[in-house]
């Protein structure tokens, strides 16, 4: 094998042995308690085999301390031995153990390793001319493995940190039982371990949060124990990995007490471990580190006076073929007129438009353009207007037929008197050669009426399913301006008989397509048919008949701009805009919550009646409805309004998967004998820390499928597969996240059991994807992101498209170094 010798180490420690003991007792508590600078260690010339160890796989186990042995090394290293005796011939392994440092000068002994592991006390262990040694050996391409008080071993060297990852923090020193969320599941540490590991432990705060720069594969659940006063916060990182200066290094915070080692799931960690870190088995380190992604704005801005490369942001679709199609709700350059004035017939006139990026050419054309209703500017909820060109989607064989779905409002189709309008979904023809978007073939496949005299919500995404089914989100069309920013329940304001702030017309009524995501089966000759499974026949005889639709999957959301299916699993992932009020309220309600769902069968989701968990708002009395009357029954809600024309009867309220309100993630509170929650803000528990919003508008992703036969050098690695990516327009603390769901709940309000922050890999802030309003995967696997813009009803020099891809490279080691090419 090739020999390497050691450069000049960079480590920055050496202490005399008087200053040391003074210090030590601040450093292993995490504390600054060292003066610096200090002289390099001397440079060495050990040189080890490339990589270190063979096919005859050995494993040293060093437990050198400046402190008493812990009982922890005996039980440590009859597990790691135990861990190389068992399981497949192919995975086991030699252990030696030594407690003595000039191990680690010793070329010939650590050369014949391939991997160390470190169960040391905390501490200055090792020597400069060990530590160099130990350099060298990570260098070479040897394998690491700290276990827990490792993080206070060499607490002076820079390199040794990086070695580890991270330092303990001040930290509680008792044991606590508390839950591990296992998020990467296909590393061999964490593959086969429990979604939610509830184990005792003693657990480490950390100085500096490791995520990020490391690659986290378990987090503490920090609610489940009292971490003290040096808490991490949502992300808690408790065991990592990294490809570091050559080498591969594993650390886990586990392992502090005796008992740990005995434990089956542990062993089976440290194992997988010890898979990676000897060269046994390959795996993905590198997954979650910010620096292995790119982000490129791929489009510029437009043209002064013209929309050449993008109008007002509005929804995404990538063809199979890679390009990126993206509509222009309608809002138009903000330095042209809009029409306001219901006299003037032009009023709200405005053009949707579609626009092609190609990555092969880089080019951008403009497909074509609709005149829609909407551009009316902003003003308060009578003057703005969210209609326009609302969602975008291409037939399954779009690459034969050229097939392009648009779900719009056009503008030839208003009531200036009455003042509603046509929703549709239709399809037109591409020209797949020119780009070119054939206005004259357009074939309507649905339309339904819209009141179009107040703002908003108007939904808009649409999404396929595996079987050829087109979901359609719509939103409940209704002004938040009349009910506190509580449920949108008040039955009283209306313009020429039709209510603008009552979602009992609209999301809650069996009868009105609006406020509900539906389900078509599109036809080649431009019709539907129905699938089976949908919420309603259409013939139901229930209450005298004739008060249901059948396209209804889902009723009961308020505004899904964002919808998209799981082709595996035909899991519908929606998300929808909540109410404007700012904190709960014990007479109305729920504050504000944002939501996302994960949907597995038809159903209702809710609004107006309930929100969150199946919190309940409280109906309104006629004729004030400022007065409260009783709350609404999540399980067996009722349709009261005098705007319904549906069932009064409607279906119970399925639990959602996750919320947050300006106070928080997932609030939720006490609950009296009649299940109705207190409403107290000094009561609420928030059942998911990561997130919380303040202003707030939910953008629900994809859930992303690594596609191993079309994967190229950009693609999002497979350890994102299955994770679901649930965001926000804004950038703050609202959510950029990816989660995963437990299976056994998902689709019945299951929380979800891990989540990571993507806001250094999608990059938030002024200069980055500041405000997302839609996001796609690619058949390469590269993410497209539409960043709207800074300005509301128009787009502006920050309206882009963007792409981020994946820099990181394949999975470690190398196939070729791999200790037992059999083993792959």
């Amino acid at each position: 094998m090739q020999r390497v010798p050691h450069r000049r180490s960079r480590s920055r420690r050496a202490m005399a042995a008087a200053v040391v003991a003074g210090t030590m007792a601040a450093s292993l508590l995490g504390g600054n308690a060292m003066a610096g600078p200090y002289p390099e260690p001397p440079s060495t010339t050990l040189s080890l085999p490339s990589p270190p160890g063979g096919k005859d796989v050995k494993v040293l186990v060093f437990y050198g301390s400046t402190t008493e042995e812990s009982p922890i090394v005996n039980a440590g290293i009859e597990a790691i031995e135990k861990i190389g005796l068992s399981g497949p011939t192919a995975q086991r392994f030699k252990t030696e153990t030594n407690g003595d440092g000039s191990v680690f000068t010793n070329a010939t002994k650590l050369g014949k390793y391939n991997a160390v592991v470190f169960l040391t006390g905390g501490g200055d262990v090792l020597d400069p001319e060990q530590e160099a040694g130990l350099e060298a050996f990570v260098e070479a391409g040897g394998g690491f493995l700290g276990v827990r008080d490792a993080a206070r071993t060499e607490p002076y060297s820079d390199w040794f940190t990086g070695l580890i990852g991270a330092r303990p923090a001040a930290s509680p020193d008792s044991v606590q039982r508390a839950t591990v969320e296992v998020g990467d599941r296909q590393h061999p540490a964490t593959k086969n371990l429990p979604k939610e590991w509830k184990r005792s432990d003693k657990w480490f705060n950390w100085d500096k949060n490791p995520s990020g720069s490391v690659h986290t594969v378990a987090r503490l659940r920090e609610s489940t124990y009292k971490p003290g006063e040096g808490a991490n916060g949502a992300d808690h990182p408790i065991s990592w990995c990294r490809d570091y200066d050559g080498g591969r290094s594993f650390y886990t915070g586990m392992g502090a007490t005796v008992d740990s080692y005995a434990e089956a799931d542990f062993r089976d960690h440290l194992r997988g471990a010890l898979q990676w870190t000897t060269r046994i088995s390959r795996a993905d380190c590198k997954a979650t580190i910010d620096a292995n992604y790119a982000a490129e704005r791929v489009t510029q801005p437009n043209k002064p006076g013209e929309s050449d490369q993008i109008g007002e942001p509005h929804g995404t679709v990538v063809a199979p073929d890679g390009r990126v199609f993206y509509i222009g709700r309608g809002g138009g350059d903000n330095t042209q007129p809009v029409v306001t004035d219901w006299a003037n017939p032009d009023i709200g006139k405005g053009e949707g438009q579609i626009h092609v990026y190609d990555p092969e050419t880089k080019k951008v054309t403009k497909a074509g353009g609709l005149t829609i209703f909407g551009n009316k500017g902003g003003g308060d909820e009578l003057v703005k207007n969210e209609e326009g060109l609302l969602g975008i989607e291409l037939d399954p064989d779009f690459m034969t037929n050229g097939w392009v779905y648009l779900h719009y409002t056009p503008h030839s189709e208003i009531n200036r008197d009455t003042r509603m309008a046509e929703r549709r979904v239709s399809r037109f023809t591409l020209d797949l050669a020119t780009n070119k978007l054939d206005l004259a073939s357009e074939k309507t496949l649905l339309a339904w009426p819209v009141q179009i005299n107040s703002c908003c919500h108007s939904g808009g995404g649409m999404a396929w399913d595996s079987k050829g089914n087109l979901y359609i989100a719509t939103g409940d069309n209704n002004s938040s301006q009349f009910s506190d920013g509580y449920s949108g329940n008040n039955p009283q304001p209306n313009y020429k008989g039709v209510s603008f702030a009552d979602a009992r017309r609209t999301a809650g009524n069996t009868n009105n397509l609006n406020g509900k995501i539906l389900r078509i089966h599109p036809e080649d000759d431009g019709t539907y048919t129905l699938p089976d499974g949908n919420l309603f026949t259409g013939e139901e005889t229930a209450e005298g008949g004739d008060k249901t639709r059948g396209e209804i999957y889902v009723m009961g959301v308020r505004n899904p701009a964002r919808i998209s299916v799981d082709k595996k699993t035909d899991t519908l992932y929606a998300g929808w805009v909540g109410p404007d009020a700012g904190a709960p309220s014990t007479t109305w309600g729920p504050a504000k919550y944002d939501t996302f769902a994960a949907i597995t069968t038809a159903g209702n989701q809710g609004w107006p009646y309930c929100m969150g968990n199946k919190q309940p708002y409280r109906d309104r009395n006629l004729p004030d409805p400022t007065k409260p009357l009783g709350w609404y029954n999540c399980d067996a809600p009722k349709n009261e309004s005098p705007n319904n024309d549906g069932l009064v009867n409607i279906p119970p309220v399925t639990g959602n998967t996750i919320w947050y309100s300006p106070q928080g993630g997932a609030p939720d509170f006490p609950r009296d004998a009649n299940g109705i929650p207190s409403y107290k803000a000094e009561e609420a528990t928030y059942l998911l820390p990561w997130l919380k919003g303040g202003g707030q508008a939910t953008m629900n992703g994809p859930l992303y499928r690594f596609d191993a036969e079309n994967a190229t050098a950009d693609s999002w690695p497979s350890y994102w597969d299955g994770k679901w990516f649930v965001g926000d327009f804004y950038d703050q603390t609202q959510p950029r996240h990816a989660v995963e769901l437990d299976p056994r709940t998902a689709g019945k309000g299951g929380l979800p059991v891990h989540a990571e922050s993507l806001k250094k890999i999608i990059p938030v802030g002024e200069s980055g994807i500041r405000n997302l309003m839609d996001w796609k995967f690619a058949p390469d696997g590269s993410l497209y992101v539409l960043d709207y813009g800074r300005g509301f009803f128009t787009s502006d020099a920050k309206s882009a498209l963007w792409r981020v891809t994946y820099k990181g490279g394949e999975a470690t080691p190398a196939a070729a170094d791999l200790a037992r090419k059999a083993a792959q």
